[in-house]
């Protein structure tokens, strides 16, 4: 079985026998009262042994340390308490964010999580393969897109998936992400408010739908404001800083460059930031810049970046909600519940409605 970028995050702590070393098979019999063929029984989960009496000795591996908590709670209740997830681009800052935020959720559900990290379907089919072999109860897709064979298998096969952040019209799963064509609105609506009509945007094309619906809702509220944005403003630049670096250098250096650019992710923002340093160019005078994300570096001073934020802890939250109630009725209609984004207004899109305060007499501080 392929298992692809695998990595462990959590794992089960063993207790010594009173007698030094590990526990064995012996030591559970008396700890429980019962016989050790009776524990042996129970570790083959054999069908000879009353349920009360499984229940019993199990709770004492349990207890004990003899078996990993999860292994004898698997046992029991015929799950691992794991969480297969599957995302990609980690060099992108949010999905860190995302898999921490995730961890937590998990945490205090006494769970645990598998990462998979793979911008292939690689990774997706080894989460796939190991849900269907028992070594994990379900998946959650971050970065999945249209066209993902192994996430079209586990539909067909009814498994229990969540796709978070990224959705699919097409997918008959649950899904929890950001109503992004309402964000890109928001974003487009900021640079109308300051009378910044000369615009552009740049972003991805890799066929996921967070940023293709961020770019339609940007132009479409330009659009029925009557402002059309010509083609050679919508730009193509990949997920990297220095892709999009490249790009804005381009576009910045013609001489009648848009002076107002929305990026459909905060990295991309930082990479028109440099391009606009790099061509002598201040940001806001010169060039005003929104991304969308509201990673944690974009409120540091050094970048000051206009943001739409994405509420990742309650997202998080609630797919795995999603999850553990797909996991208790495998029938109920899937959901796809969208979260509103907000505009965060830093230094790199001013909120020029505001009034500007008046200096003070001099010598007033």
């Amino acid at each position: 079985m392929s298992t692809g970028s695998l990595i462990v995050l959590s794992s089960g702590v063993g207790m010594a026998s009173p007698g030094g070393g590990s526990l064995t098979s012996k030591d559970i019999a008396r700890l429980a009262g019962v016989s050790q063929a009776t524990v042996s029984r129970v570790l083959r989960d054999s069908p000879n042994v009353r349920a009360e009496m499984r229940d019993h000795v199990l709770s004492v591996m349990e207890g004990s340390g003899y078996v990993p908590n999860q292994q004898a709670r698997a046992m029991r209740t015929r799950r691992t308490g794991t969480v297969g997830v599957v995302t990609g681009r980690m060099t992108n800052p949010f999905y860190p964010e995302l898999i921490d935020a995730l961890g937590t959720v998990l945490t205090r559900r006494n769970m645990r999580m598998v990462l998979w990290a793979s911008d292939t379907d690689s990774g997706e089919a080894a989460a796939i393969e190991a849900m269907q072999g028992g070594l994990i109860d379900c998946v959650i897709f971050t970065s999945a897109t249209e066209g993902s064979a192994s996430l079209e298998a586990a539909m067909r096969l009814n498994l229990p998936v969540v796709l978070m952040i990224r959705g699919m019209e097409s997918a008959s799963c649950d899904q929890v992400t950001s109503d992004n064509h309402a964000g890109g609105a928001l974003a487009a609506a900021h640079f109308m408010a300051a009378g910044r009509t000369d615009v552009a945007i740049i972003g991805g094309n890799d066929g996921g739908s967070a940023g293709r619906e961020t770019r339609a809702g940007f132009l479409d509220h330009l659009r029925d404001q009557g402002i059309e944005v010509p083609p050679e403003h919508i730009l193509d630049s990949g997920y990297s800083h220095d892709s999009a670096r490249s790009v804005a250098v381009g576009l910045l250096a013609k001489s009648n460059a848009p002076r107002s650019i929305f990026c459909t992710n905060d990295v991309l923002a930082f990479g028109v930031l440099d391009a606009a340093k790099e061509l002598g160019l201040g940001v806001p005078n010169d060039v005003w810049v929104i991304g969308y994300d509201d990673i944690q570096m974009a409120s540091w001073g050094l970048f000051d970046l206009t943001t739409l934020t994405q509420p990742v802890d309650e997202i998080a939250d609630l797919g795995v909600e999603m999850l553990l109630k797909r996991l208790d009725d495998g029938e109920r209609p899937p959901e796809h519940r969208r979260f509103a984004p907000q505009l965060v207004i830093r230094g790199s899109a001013p909120d020029t409605t505001q009034p500007k305060r008046k200096p003070g007499p001099a010598g007033c501080r």
